[in-house]
C-alpha cells in the first residue's frame, strides 16, 4: 500500500493540494499499520509518518474510537482495527484479479514488441480469457479463447507447477494428442516454482517465446496466469522478462495477492 507524503505538524488549513489534511494523514497512519509485519509502538508510527509524538497520538486515537485502528490495552502498541479489516474485506470481495491483470497486460502490450494476454484454468487447460496484440508489428497465431497445451507453454508450466496433479491429469487426458508433449520432471516444476516464471522458445510455434508468470490471489490461491508470446522469429529477452514481472507485481498491489518473485 503506498504511503501519502508526510505532512507537517506546522501545517495549518483543512485543504492541501485538493485533498483533506486530516484524511490524508489517517491514510497515511493505516498505510503504515497495513505495512507493518507486526503491532508498532506510538513512537514507531510517529517515526514512520514523519509526525511528531502528539499529532500521533492525537491520530491514533481517532482512528481508535472509529474502529480503524485498535490499541492493545498491555502493551499500548497500535494495529489495525476491525473497521479497517472490514473495509479490506469488502474491497478484496469487489476485485476481479483477471480484470484487474488484463487491464495490465493490455498496457504491457502496447509497450513491447510481444502479444501478451490472461489465462485461466478450465477443464481442457490453460484458457486464454484477455488477449491483445502487441502494438509494434505483430504475426502470431494466438487468440482470444484458444487452449494451450499443457507441457508445450509457458503457461501451462506454470499451471502445472501450482495446481494439484489430478486436475493436471484430467485436463491431460482432454487434451488432443498433438497437445500432448512429455510431462515436465519434477525438478523444472520446481524451478518454475522457485522463479515464479517459465519461458519455452519453439515449443508451442516455431521460433516464438512464450513467457508466463503466475497471478495469485488474498488467500495465496492462483487465480490466473499472465503470459506474453514474441513475434515470429524473435526470441525473448530479459527486458521483456522484467517488464512482465512489474506487471504481476502491479496486479499484486492492487488485487493484495502474493508477490512472491523478487
Amino acid at each position: 500500500m503506498a504511503l501519502p507524503p508526510p505532512v507537517s505538524d506546522s501545517a495549518s488549513g483543512e485543504k492541501r493540494a485538493g485533498t483533506i489534511q486530516s484524511v490524508a494523514m489517517a491514510a497515511r497512519f493505516l498505510a503504515i499499520l497495513a505495512n507493518s509485519e507486526e503491532p508498532l509502538a506510538l513512537s514507531v508510527l510517529a517515526r514512520r509518518a514523519g509526525t511528531g509524538s502528539s499529532t500521533t497520538h492525537r491520530y491514533a486515537q481517532s482512528l481508535v474510537q472509529e474502529g480503524l485502528a485498535r490499541q492493545d490495552p498491555i502493551s499500548g502498541l497500535y494495529d489495525l482495527g476491525p473497521t479497517a479489516l472490514s473495509i479490506g474485506i469488502a474491497a478484496l470481495k469487489r476485485m476481479d484479479a483477471v480484470e484487474v491483470a488484463a487491464r495490465h497486460m493490455k498496457q504491457l502490450a502496447g509497450r513491447i514488441a510481444a502479444s501478451g494476454g490472461v489465462a485461466i484454468w478450465t477443464e481442457r487447460g490453460p484458457t486464454l480469457v484477455r488477449w491483445y496484440r502487441s502494438a509494434y508489428f505483430s504475426i502470431s497465431s494466438l487468440g482470444l479463447g484458444d487452449i494451450l497445451p499443457l507441457d508445450n507453454s509457458a503457461s501451462g508450466l506454470v499451471f502445472q507447477a501450482f495446481l494439484p496433479a489430478s486436475l493436471i491429469d484430467a485436463a491431460r487426458r482432454r487434451q488432443p494428442d498433438p497437445f500432448r508433449g512429455a510431462p515436465p520432471s519434477a525438478a523444472t516444476l520446481d524451478e518454475v516454482r522457485e522463479a515464479c516464471f517459465a519461458e519455452l522458445t519453439g515449443h508451442l510455434l516455431p521460433e516464438i517465446t512464450g513467457q508466463a508468470v503466475p497471478v495469485f490471489d488474498a488467500q495465496q490461491e492462483l487465480a490466473c496466469v499472465i503470459t506474453t508470446v514474441t513475434n515470429l522469429g524473435q526470441a525473448g529477452t530479459p527486458d521483456d522478462r522484467s517488464a512482465l514481472f512489474e506487471t504481476a507485481k502491479a496486479v499484486a498491489r492492487e488485487t493484495g495477492g502474493a508477490a512472491r518473485f523478487a
